[in-house]
């Protein structure tokens, strides 16, 4: 497997996340610190309630940390404004949910078109729906498709905006054992193949065997990171 760039892509320093609840101060986010290298799968495994949702809206630029610094190849996302946070996620940022967010009422195509007219350089949307294997389900809608074809037409919609960073937020949780085989084959294949970073946030620490790096997120702050010499192949991930 090809290594990792050792450049710093995002750097979380010391972040952290504080929602008033009434006169309740609820920490999600507690000095959390992590470095994403350039071309990395990293996973970040952590239970319900640990922050992990909470650290990937703050580096996906969908939310503002209370305290501390994000830096994107060294730009300060703490400090931007509503419009430039627009402009990053548009640009550089690729989001990939759990229940794919696809709109029921256009076809496959069409759910990928929407990220191409976003983007200032799109990627051809019929060519993103090739590279996830789904050519011959361009006309089809989400009702007429399985839920690993529709979480793989999310992946084609977040590549087409053709981002650096792919997003991934529990994107095997709605599906079974084999068909989140081939999702994370796909992702695994997409940062191989055409040098994009991808974040996996999950629960399931079998999937965390996947990943070049693991960290293990608890109570809203990183725990431990490790490196994984020898990633596990998508096919033999199992659970």
């Amino acid at each position: 497997m090809t290594e990792p760039d050792t450049t710093v892509l995002y750097s979380v320093q010391s972040v952290s996340k504080v929602y008033k609840m009434g006169e309740v101060d609820v920490w999600a986010l507690r000095e959390a610190s992590l470095e994403v290298l350039d071309s990395e799968f990293l996973i970040i495994v952590g239970p319900s309630g640990s922050g992990k949702s909470t650290l990937l809206n703050l580096i996906g630029g969908m939310d503002r940390p209370t305290s501390g610094r994000l830096l994107y190849l060294g730009r300060d996302l703490s400090q931007a404004t509503d419009a430039e946070l627009t402009e990053f996620r548009r640009d550089e940022v690729g989001f990939v949910f759990q229940f794919y967010n696809l709109v029921p009422t256009l076809t496959a195509l069409e759910n990928v078109q929407v990220s191409v007219e976003l983007s200032a350089d799109p990627m051809d949307a019929a060519e993103a729906l090739r590279m996830v294997n789904l050519a011959d389900k361009a006309d089809n809608f989400p009702s007429q498709l399985s839920g690993g074809e529709q979480q793989r037409v999310a992946i084609a919609r977040a590549l087409a905006g053709n981002p650096r960073l792919l997003l991934c937020d529990e994107p095997t949780g709605a599906l079974d054992l084999e068909t989140s085989r081939q999702v994370l084959g796909l992702l695994a294949g997409l940062r191989r193949d055409f040098k994009k970073t991808v974040i996996l946030i999950t629960h399931n620490g079998a999937v965390a065997g996947i990943g070049q790096r693991v960290a293990i997120i608890r109570d809203g702050t990183i725990d431990s990171i490790r490196v994984n010499e020898r990633p596990v192949p998508a096919e033999e991930v199992r659970w």
